[in-house]
């Protein structure tokens, strides 16, 4: 994973959640549930390391704003 920056977690409420999991379906499932709660940035590919298991995916959420419906 690539390092943070700090425009991501300049205020109060923004944050920056990497998730590992153990294949894409799982990582996907759940960033579209942190995704149903919180405005979040759009995630299309997950990425992994040859020779670690499973897959990771990023994703930048901004708790203060509630999902879109």
């Amino acid at each position: 994973m690539d390092v943070i920056n700090e425009v991501h977690v300049s205020e109060r409420g923004l944050v920056v959640v990497d998730v590992a999991a153990a294949d894409d379906r799982t990582a996907f499932t759940f960033q579209e549930a942190l995704a149903s709660l919180w405005t979040s940035t759009a995630v299309e590919r997950t990425t992994h390391v040859p020779g670690q298991p499973g897959v990771r995916v990023r994703c930048h959420l901004d708790t203060r704003r509630p999902a879109p419906n």
